[in-house]
C-alpha cells in the first residue's frame, strides 16, 4: 500500500508539493544546512527536488517527506525513505534534512525512527541504508542511536564531484540476530 503521510508523537510527514516551496529554501539556501553537500541549491534547483519528491512518491509510494510540527503546522525539514544506487546496488535508504533553527530537537531522530518502521513494518525492507558525508557528525549521531552501524565508505558523485561518504546500516528486526552480515552494503 502506497502512503503518503506518517506521523509521529510531534510531526506529521507528507508528501510535499510545489506550495513548500519557501520551507525547502529555508533548508537547501543555508549554507549551514548544506554544508554536507557543499553548495546551496537556486530556485530552478528547488523546484526540481520537489518534482523529484513528488514523482517518487508517485512511484514507490515514499520519497522526502516534508516534516511539519504537529502542534503548529510549521514546517522543520524533510526526513523520508530514498531509492539509493550504490555501487551497482540498488538499496532503500533514509535521509533527513532539517531547516537549522529546529537543529537539536529529536526531529531528525523521530522523523527517521518512523521511516524505519514503515520501511520494515509495511514494505518489508530486509535493510535500510544511510549514506552520510564523513563531517557530518549530527547525522551520523542521529545514524547511530537509530541503532545503524558502519558498515562501510564509498565515493559518491554529486554534480560531477567525487564526495566521500559512509555508509550506515540497519537490518530489519526480523533478521538482526546475525549483523553484521558480509553480503549487506
Amino acid at each position: 500500500m502506497k502512503t503518503n503521510r506518517l506521523e509521529t508523537e510531534r510531526l506529521f510527514l507528507r508528501e510535499m508539493n510545489e506550495n513548500d516551496f519557501p520551507a525547502l529554501c529555508a533548508m537547501l539556501r543555508d549554507p549551514l544546512v548544506m554544508a554536507a553537500w557543499e553548495r546551496t541549491f537556486p530556485d530552478a534547483e528547488i523546484r526540481a527536488w520537489i518534482a523529484r519528491n513528488e514523482e517518487r512518491c508517485r512511484t514507490f509510494g515514499y520519497g522526502y517527506w516534508l516534516a511539519l510540527e504537529k502542534s503548529t503546522g510549521t514546517p522543520v525539514g524533510q526526513i523520508g525513505l530514498l531509492p539509493e544506487t550504490i555501487d551497482g546496488r540498488n538499496l532503500l535508504g533514509v535521509g533527513w534534512i532539517l531547516i537549522r533553527k529546529f537543529w537539536g530537537n529529536g526531529y531528525a531522530l523521530e522523523g527517521a525512527k518512523a521511516c524505519l518502521d514503515y520501511a520494515f513494518g509495511t514494505l518489508n525492507a530486509e535493510s535500510v541504508i544511510a549514506d552520510i558525508r564523513p563531517m557530518n557528525l549530527r547525522s551520523i549521531r542521529v545514524a547511530e542511536r537509530l541503532g545503524m552501524r558502519l558498515s562501510g565508505r564509498f565515493d559518491k558523485q554529486v554534480d560531477g564531484k567525487i564526495m566521500p561518504h559512509l555508509l550506515y546500516t540497519i537490518r530489519s528486526p526480523r533478521n538482526a540476530a546475525g549483523f553484521p552480515d558480509s553480503s549487506l552494503p
